[in-house]
């Protein structure tokens, strides 16, 4: 399994509580530097807590369950 698919398979995890909220999250890119870029999409591209859900959830997520991923970042 690469990177690409074990990120992608908590994203998988943590996708309903977004969408519950009216969210969703798309996998963008896993990068060599064990950087992960994400598209955040509905309520939570342009929700306040954006930030706080990207780093404190989706970010603690993979850290804690993917070797290698150091941090998440937001593209548009």
């Amino acid at each position: 399994m690469t990177k690409f698919d074990e990120v992608q398979e908590v994203l998988n995890k943590l996708r309903p509580f977004l969408q519950r909220d009216g969210g969703d999250c798309e996998l963008v890119d896993v990068t060599d530097e064990g950087i992960v870029e994400v598209r955040l999409h509905g309520a939570c591209g342009s929700c306040p807590s954006s930030t706080i859900t990207l780093k404190s959830g989706i970010e603690r997520a993979l850290v804690e369950e993917v070797e290698g991923i150091v941090e998440v970042r937001q593209v548009f």
